[in-house]
């Protein structure tokens, strides 16, 4: 049984779509995390994309969701996370299904998207047509212009007749790079007001990245196109809302592409049968109090005269959300400010995700938690006007008393991100004593897991924005060192605990030169007896500390960069790796000797662990397709090494309780074994295999990281990109 150990959110969630037909039914797209629907039983979001595979790992950064109007059961994904394909070497695709996501078909496209590239989260760039909903149109990045389906997304042909592929590119001298790509066409929308069920929908608009030209129409059926007469320039649209009621259009403007950026733009309102254009910005762009651009725009469908509007970024103190009930006429703030002193119609409960602070106790104006930041997905619920959530670049967010903003009352916002895991995850350790589970994750730091079900607060101080490698003493598990990227409010990249991660000291000095942390999970190890810790920061030397970080010396005869582990038996011994040559020191790093071991990779990624309780027992893994790539063991302390046949690509490797009378401890790894790749366990040292996840479970690249628990035998921990830290438990 496969189950996240919960953080709650981690990540940005770039798009939330409701059914416009069904209540209750209500989608998440996340930028590197797969999509999610949420639960009417249970309230917690369900992970759609947990099927995807290593080879197609690009296929969990999700650029659009679409849901059809006229069979709720249709849901479709634009796939793919990067348009570099040394990024994601995997064309991006369309996922079909047709029972809400418990199943999926794929079309492969002949493009790359970009779910995790700057403007990821405008749109939806996906849509069904609500009259003939086999049609769909996709508005595709990259000059690549606008394209349509006739049979439920199965196959598309590109619409040649649309006149603008885009022109927008954040930064032209990024060449080759995600912000040399020129965003193209942004959103499709449908006027429902102009058809009949059966027959495609004949008039519709097309949003495109041209700061002259952010609007086209076809008013028949998509044959033929017009520039809507008019229309606004300077900026580009980020979203678009269309009032089948009223015939109004409105559109919210930015002068970047987002996410983090944005510091103008305009929102407007567009009287479809007059073609007059009206700006109603809550502040306009020519003010100089405008400090933003918009997003986030939704209209309420019960009473289309009411909308809602974000500042799509807005770092200090904090985004606004804005609210008109007489369509854009006039507006109201989810706070007010005067004189430093800010004023709330909300309150915030963070109770399901309390690292949301970040530690953090700003002075005022600033507060902790914040609103949002990165707010692009904001949707009013259409069957309810109480009900809307909105996406930050960490949570997901709700209320279900929002009308009582427009009587004076205090709106009750609360997390709304339950069951949805969205981290990278870079290191897992699971000590013998103490809390079962620590973590080191991009972004949020990392936290010590000591209920798997529930979000608990994040390391502290210091407090790591993103924690890149964790290990604990073997024979003094309670302590725990770390390194990671430090928050503002901290320059220690290094921290120690001796009630295993309870508490945190950082380092009292660091060695010269230090430009960041380290790389991946062996940046960092300690002593088996907790007495010395070696660190293999950037820019500095492989160096030793004998008092906790208090003082630092260079390691001899290891290269920079190196990676590094502790012996789990004999606190004297330490061992690196770098470029295929095996290090080992016999005198707690202060000296290292390169070991005589040949065949190791010299390419790739390469991950090590000694085995607890077995003094010289050494596990490694790594390489990269194509060349020297697999998992070796070593027995005489890195001396030589033997690779295990079957293991056709090993990337980690770890260690947990034996089996039922055995000694050697249950072997874990994700590799390719026997040409499958998978979560595999070994209770016999390497000799045999059993793949223990599923085609259901593949969480697309799992490489990072992994560790079996040493007081449960059967449970494993392990990181992916983006679905956060999965254990499981043998069924």
């Amino acid at each position: 049984m496969w189950r996240n150990a919960e953080i709650v959110g981690g990540g940005f969630v770039t798009g939330i779509v409701f059914s416009q037909s069904e209540p209750g039914l209500v989608y998440a797209r996340t930028d590197i995390g797969g999509a999610y629907r949420l639960s009417k039983r249970t309230g917690r979001w369900i992970p759609l994309l947990d099927w995807v595979d290593w080879d197609h790992y690009g296929h969990t950064g999700v650029i659009s969701v679409a849901t059809d109007e006229a069979d709720p059961d249709r849901v479709y994904a634009a796939v793919g996370t990067y348009t570099m394909p040394e990024w994601d070497p995997t064309m991006g695709a369309i996922l079909r299904s047709t029972d809400r996501g418990r199943t999926w078909r794929r079309t492969m496209l002949p493009f790359r998207l970009g779910g995790n590239m700057p403007g990821r989260g405008i749109g939806e760039r996906l849509a069904v047509d609500p009259h003939r909903n086999r049609v769909l149109y996709l508005g595709v990045r990259g000059g690549n212009g606008l394209w349509r389906s006739a049979d439920y997304g199965e196959t598309w042909a590109k619409v040649e007749s649309f006149p603008n592929a885009g022109t927008f590119v954040p930064d032209p001298n990024d060449t080759g790079g995600p912000n040399g790509d020129n965003l193209g066409v942004l959103q499709v929308l449908f006027d429902k007001r102009d058809g009949r069920r059966g027959r495609p929908t004949r008039t519709l608009y097309v949003t495109v990245a041209d700061t002259e030209n952010i609007l086209y129409r076809s008013t028949d059926a998509g044959r033929t196109w017009e520039r809507v007469p008019g229309q606004p320039t300077g900026f580009i649209p980020h979203k678009a809302v269309f009032d089948h009621e009223g015939g109004h259009l409105y559109l919210a403007t930015s002068n970047t592409a987002g996410p983090y950026d944005g510091s103008k733009g305009d929102v407007w309102k567009l009287d479809t049968a007059t073609d007059t254009w009206t700006r109603i910005s809550p502040v306009p762009s020519t003010s100089p109090e405008c400090e933003w651009g918009y997003s986030g725009l939704s209209i309420d469908r019960q009473n289309p005269g009411t909308l809602m509007v974000a500042t799509q970024i807005l770092w200090w103190p904090d985004i606004i959300i804005f609210r008109s009930t007489d369509g854009g006429a006039s507006w109201t703030r989810a706070w007010d400010m005067t004189d430093n002193e800010r004023t709330f119609r909300y309150t915030m409960d963070i109770s399901a995700s309390p690292w949301l602070t970040w530690n953090g106790n700003p002075a005022p104006p600033e507060a902790a938690p914040k609103l949002g930041w990165m707010t692009e997905a904001l949707e009013i619920d259409p069957f309810s006007s109480d009900h809307f959530l909105y996406g930050t670049g960490a949570t997901i967010h709700g209320s279900d008393n929002l009308t009582d903003w427009d009587t004076g009352g205090t709106v009750r916002i609360d997390v709304r991100a339950e069951g949805l895991e969205e981290t990278a995850v870079l290191s897992v350790i699971s000590p013998p004593a103490g809390a079962h589970l620590l973590s080191a994750l991009g972004d949020i730091g990392g936290f010590r897991h000591t209920d798997l079900t529930r979000a608990t607060r994040m390391y502290d101080t210091p407090t790591f924005s993103t924690t890149v490698a964790l290990d604990y003493a073997e024979k003094a598990p309670h302590t725990i060192v770390r390194a990671g990227h430090p928050t503002s409010a901290w320059t220690q990249r290094f921290a120690i605990s001796t009630d295993g991660g309870g508490t945190w000291a950082p380092s009292g000095s660091e060695p010269d030169g230090v430009t960041g942390p380290g790389a991946g999970e062996t940046a960092v190890a300690v002593a088996a007896d907790g007495g010395r810790v070696v660190w293999a920061p950037e820019g500095a030397p492989v160096s030793w500390s004998a008092d906790a970080g208090r003082t630092w010396t260079a390691c001899e005869g290891v290269p920079s960069g190196a990676g590094v582990r502790a012996d789990r038996v004999n606190p004297a011994v330490f061992y690196a790796c770098h470029a295929g040559t095996f290090y080992r020191s016999t005198d707690g790093g202060g000296h290292f000797v390169a070991t005589e071991a040949t065949g190791l990779p010299a390419e790739g990624n390469v991950r090590f662990k000694a085995v607890p309780g077995h003094e010289g027992d050494i596990w490694l893994g790594g390489g990269e397709a194509g060349k020297v790539y697999g998992l070796w063991r070593s027995t005489d302390a890195g001396a030589s090494f033997t690779r295990l046949p079957g293991v056709d690509e090993g990337d980690n490797v770890g260690f947990g309780k034996p089996a039922p009378r055995r000694t050697y401890p249950a072997v874990y790894t994700s590799s390719r074994i026997g040409g499958v790749r998978g979560i595999f366990r070994s209770d016999n040292a390497g000799r045999t295999w059993t793949r223990i996840n599923d085609d259901q479970h593949q969480y697309a690249w799992t490489g990072s990281t992994i560790t079996g628990d040493p007081r449960i035998h059967g449970r494993v921990y392990f990181g992916t990109n983006g679905r956060g830290v999965i254990y499981g438990d043998p069924a």
